[in-house]
């Protein structure tokens, strides 16, 4: 995985942004989109002022206007006014009330009025007390991307050996997105100290960011039934959080992964490493990856080629792609036997 931030700087990072977060709620027929003399495009909030529009928001705002991801990127590079000329077209044809939520100036998301706000500050603080009373609990890698934050975390005293030398301790991922990127979640996590990199299991825990609509800025400020409600999902997290380390669970991960390391490759190698990739979802550069790993590694068994997958995370693109690769390696445990005898078959 990559390394990512210390707890300090995790927590410094965090408390910075908590002082530069603005949210307004406003009907699209208000909004406009406008291009500044130096080619920013920026989403003009009545009353409030002009915020330069992140990427995400972009996808949103085209997700939601319905312009093809393509096009809209083509309109941004080469033709801004054009671009906002189709966005207020289709934000006056089509009106609702939107969420805009900025941080430090920028717009950075462009969400239902419906976004219920679960912050990474109400996250952290309930997550880390509980985190620091499983014993010798060590924070493996944490971060705060664009759009998610993650804090993962593994309990030492909590191992099994896979193979001999292979040790695999379990943990816990705690991972929340302020700007509709994905859900609050937690899930189990396995640390290989061979690699020193984590395999996430499918989540525990979830829970959206769903909430009442809301019609205006200031209601969203005094909405002090979201507030209840976040107590409810915060609360959850907490147990779950330690429920995640759990001696039982972790057992039946250890015997599936030496499961795993029975089954060999007897097909195409290329052929299996094509149908691997395809049910994991990587790019072409991640596959020339995987096999590299492979061979590198030298265990053709499935165990071997998930591992593969997983370290993929060490060099991946970014923080948010390393987690989903990391991901991906906990999915391919969970698969049936009879799909894992289909990859390694594959001719």
């Amino acid at each position: 995985m990559i390394k990512g931030l210390t707890l300090v700087q995790l927590a410094q990072k965090i408390e910075a942004s908590k002082e530069l977060k603005r949210d307004f709620i406003a009907p699209t027929q208000k909004l406009h989109m406008s291009v500044q003399s130096d080619k920013t495009v920026v989403l003009e909030v009545p009353n409030e002022g002009s915020f330069p529009i992140l990427p995400l928001a972009h996808d949103q705002i085209g997700g939601r206007t319905g312009i093809p991801s393509k096009y809209y990127d083509k309109m941004r590079s080469e033709a801004p006014q054009l671009l906002a000329d189709n966005v207020n077209t289709w934000f006056n044809l089509h009106p609702e009330k939107r969420m805009v939520r900025t941080l430090g100036g920028d717009a950075r998301a462009f969400l239902s009025n419906r976004y219920n706000r679960i912050e990474n500050e109400e996250i952290a603080e309930v997550s880390l007390p509980v985190l620091h009373q499983i014993p010798d609990v060590s924070i493996v890698s944490s971060e705060v991307t664009d759009r998610r934050l993650y804090i993962q975390a593994v309990a030492p005293r909590l191992q099994g050996e896979v193979k001999k030398g292979d040790v695999v301790q379990a943990g816990v991922v705690i991972s929340n997105s302020e700007v509709g990127a994905g859900a609050v979640s937690v899930a189990r996590m396995n640390w290989r100290l061979v690699c020193l990199n984590g395999m996430i299991m499918p989540d525990k825990f979830r829970a959206y960011h769903v909430g009442r609509q809301i019609e205006d800025t200031s209601a969203l400020w005094q909405d002090d039934t979201r507030k209840a409600d976040d107590r409810a999902v915060l609360l959850k997290v907490r147990d779950m959080v330690m429920a995640a380390v759990n001696e039982q669970e972790f057992a039946k991960t250890i015997a599936r992964m030496r499961n795993l390391t029975e089954g060999k490759i007897t097909g195409n190698p290329e052929e299996v490493i094509e149908v691997l990739c395809q049910k994991v979802g990587v790019n072409e550069s991640e596959k020339g990856g995987i096999l590299r790993s492979l061979i590198e590694g030298g265990d053709l068994s499935a165990w071997g080629m998930l591992n593969a997958v997983t370290a993929q995370a060490h060099v991946a693109r970014d923080y948010d792609r390393a987690v989903e690769l990391e991901a991906a390696g906990g999915e391919l445990l969970e698969l049936p036997a009879s799909e894992w005898k289909r990859i390694l078959e594959a001719a």
